[in-house]
């Protein structure tokens, strides 16, 4: 009889509730325990989701026997420490995006996970949404020609998060860390993940009162050539497309993703054509969030490097801190 995985939630805020709820739809899971600064909330989400065990502190459970794996749910600022814990603790982590607040923690995962051999999976779920699967299927069959640009959105349309997101010693950045990095790896999906070359961006803080950004533009060249805008927002009056919304622009055609569609020249015609996909229950719709714990715990079971993994979610956090620096600066950043 093949052993049951036993993973521990490292924080039981919003997002942790669609982690858990895919991990149930996995067999030979079991959720041992849930671990957040708030003891009362700790019970309301065990409770509710069949957990024995609660604990407010994170250290307390580094070398436990019965976790072999961790969902780090936690303020940006704590994903690299406890990471690094639970790594070398021999404990597979899964890690909310961004990865870390800057390359060096990010190295520092990588090195963790490198010098274990435990396994790193980063949170960018839109990889394993069906309409994002298959306009990568299109833009990687050639069917659209060569990549020349694209746009990419991660706004919040007249509404923004509190607490910690706005903290900048929490959340180590604003809109940019929190919307843009889905953009930023969506778009590096559909590509094919190409590697970035320059960053530019302008960035600023315009709709609220705290000390981070709730504004960024950010361009972005790749090394096939290929150039990416990117918006990042909270509060915006307007927002062109939803989350991860991304337009295409090739030398044979045009895709777009949120909505789905291509725009094709076909015997010297140009159409529009508009794929059927299934319904959606909401944008970020839990089935996304379920197929990124099924790929994790396969991945746990049979010792392959999830995707996306540190060096994913590495290059995430490259293109954010060039960006940041690149606005502070006024110039263009190599990479």
């Amino acid at each position: 009889m093949t052993k049951s995985i036993q993973i521990a939630l490292i924080g039981a805020g919003y997002i942790a509730h669609y982690h858990v709820r895919g991990l149930l739809q996995q067999p030979g899971v079991e959720l041992t325990w849930v671990c957040s600064l708030e003891e009362d909330a700790n019970r309301a989400f065990a409770k509710q989701y069949g957990i024995p065990n609660t604990t407010t502190d994170a250290a307390s459970l580094f070398g436990r026997p019965d976790i072999d794996a961790v969902i780090l749910s936690t303020p940006n600022t704590l994903h690299a420490p406890f990471a690094e814990a639970f790594l070398h603790a021999g404990k597979d982590v899964f890690i909310e995006k961004p990865m870390a607040i800057n390359p060096d923690e990010g190295l520092r995962i990588q090195a963790a996970a490198q010098q274990t051999g435990t396994l790193v999976m980063v949170g960018h779920m839109w990889r394993f949404d069906t309409e994002v699967l298959y306009i990568r299927s299109v833009v990687q069959s050639g069917q659209i020609g060569s990549i020349v640009k694209t746009k990419g959105y991660g706004i919040h349309e007249n509404w923004g998060p509190e607490g910690w997101f706005v903290q900048k010693a929490l959340a180590g950045g604003g809109a940019l860390a929190d919307m843009g990095v889905h953009a930023l790896d969506t778009v590096r999906f559909l590509l094919g993940d190409p590697q970035p070359t320059e960053v530019y961006a302008k960035i600023g803080t315009y709709y609220g009162d705290y000390d981070v950004d709730d504004t960024g533009l950010l361009m972005i060249t790749w090394d096939t050539g290929a150039t990416s805008l990117i918006e990042s927002g909270w509060w915006h009056p307007h927002m062109d497309g939803p989350e991860a919304a991304t337009q295409i622009f090739g030398t044979d055609g045009y895709a777009s993703l949120f909505p789905t569609k291509l725009k094709l020249r076909i015997a010297g015609t140009a159409g529009e054509f508009i794929p059927p996909m299934p319904p959606r229950a909401e944008h970020c719709d839990q089935v996304i969030y379920t197929r990124q714990m099924a790929h994790f715990v396969d991945c746990i079971r049979t010792r392959q490097q999830p995707v996306p993994g540190w060096a994913e979610g590495q290059t995430i956090v490259r293109i954010v801190a060039a960006a940041y620096q690149s606005s502070q600066t006024n110039q263009v950043i190599p990479l």
